[in-house]
């Protein structure tokens, strides 16, 4: 059935190539006197006329059947596209159509479009939904410049209206996937440390799928994770959490997008990646790292005091111990390695703070009891 119709539509749009290829001869006066006649068969096949409707056969056959089968892939992939529609690409889309059409009528008046003999209203039907095409196409690939002139501005006005000092503390907060996955972040919303919205765009909930997805068994319990915390989090009423349908589609990487959504919205990005972290720095964004704040609210440990740690492994340099406090703060203990599975009492020698976190030195109490003896 299918190659039935298509088969029809071809030879359809043969016909009506020919007949414009006919009529462009008689309007551009090349037409030749043609004596129907059985003896002079010949004069018919060599007339402008013929040449004229073969011409236009040929491209009704070849290059109009291209274009009609192009517009109708484009007419059954809307539906998909539709989808992905968001209320700014439909309001920029219609801006583009009515720029469109204005264009398309104004070529059509400054040329006299219509009052060319027979192929008047056919030029000035194609030069419209020409017109009108480049008009929509030209918006929705400039959607992001165009909804951000007309719509953020009104945004901002309303952000530096507010109250200062009472709605600066609930910006808008935009979550990556590692913060996600990490969980941490649920039980600081739930002691009410972290206010306002917590943002979801859709391209970090693709992220997450796309991980739970993965053949590799450990990403795809991390991408599980990520996902049954942020159905815990939208359970929580004292956790506000919104999914926004945004994208940048001309953006592959998807920490570009956070940091591209969190200007467009004044937010900040809630993250525990350390090269994000940086990025956004850098591009003027804000960003609140859990793994700082964990290492902010860490009880402070000054050279002197004493603590219990259990040694558990050897460390790197010969005769050191390693053990871990509750919080997971590393204790490098000299000549720990003769202590190795003991609870011991140590002395605190220095505090090494760095980018991955916080390492305590100490040294056994008892061999410096016994020095001072």
């Amino acid at each position: 059935m299918k190659l039935l119709l298509k088969k029809l539509m071809r030879a359809v749009l043969t016909i009506f190539g020919a007949v414009i290829g006919y009529n462009l001869v008689i309007i551009m006066g090349m037409a030749s006197e043609v004596e129907l006649a059985i003896n002079n068969i010949n004069n018919i096949f060599t007339s402008a006329q013929f040449v004229g409707l073969l011409t236009g056969g040929l491209f009704g056959f070849i290059a109009l059947t291209m274009a009609v089968e192009k517009i109708l892939q484009f007419v059954l992939s809307f539906e998909t596209r539709i989808k992905e529609i968001t209320w700014e690409k439909a309001a920029v889309g219609l801006m583009g159509i009515i720029v469109g059409l204005i264009l398309g009528a104004l070529i059509n008046f400054a040329f006299s479009i219509p009052n060319i003999p027979r192929l008047g209203l056919p030029l000035q039907i194609l030069i419209n939904i020409t017109a009108t095409y480049l008009g929509f196409s030209l918006a929705i690939s400039r959607v992001e410049e165009i909804s951000d002139f007309f719509f953020t501005q009104s945004k901002n006005v309303i952000n530096y209206g507010e109250v200062e000092g009472i709605e600066d503390f609930n910006f808008n907060k935009i979550l990556d996937t590692s913060v996600i996955i990490d969980g941490r972040i649920a039980d600081i919303c739930r002691t009410g440390f972290v206010e306002g919205n917590l943002i979801i765009p859709e391209f970090i909930l693709e992220e997450l799928r796309h991980i739970a997805d993965s053949s590799d068994v450990l990403k795809r319990n991390r991408g599980r994770r990520g996902l049954d915390i942020l159905k815990q989090m939208q359970q929580d009423e004292g956790i506000q959490v919104e999914i926004i349908n945004r994208d940048f589609e001309e953006i592959p990487e998807v920490d570009s997008k956070l940091v591209r959504l969190a200007k467009l919205m004044q937010g900040v990005i809630v993250t525990n990646d350390y090269n994000l972290n940086k990025v956004a720095e850098l591009q003027g964004v804000g960003v609140l790292n859990i793994n700082e704040l964990a290492n902010a609210v860490k009880p402070v440990v000054l050279p002197g005091e004493e603590m219990d740690v259990k040694v558990i492994k050897e460390g790197k340099e010969d005769g050191q111990g390693v053990g871990y406090l509750d919080d997971g703060t590393m204790i490098v203990v000299d000549n720990g390695v003769n202590y190795i599975g003991d609870d011991i009492s140590v002395l605190v020698t220095s505090i090494l703070q760095t980018a991955a976190g916080r390492m305590i030195f100490a040294k056994p109490k008892s061999e410096e009891q016994e020095a001072y003896n």
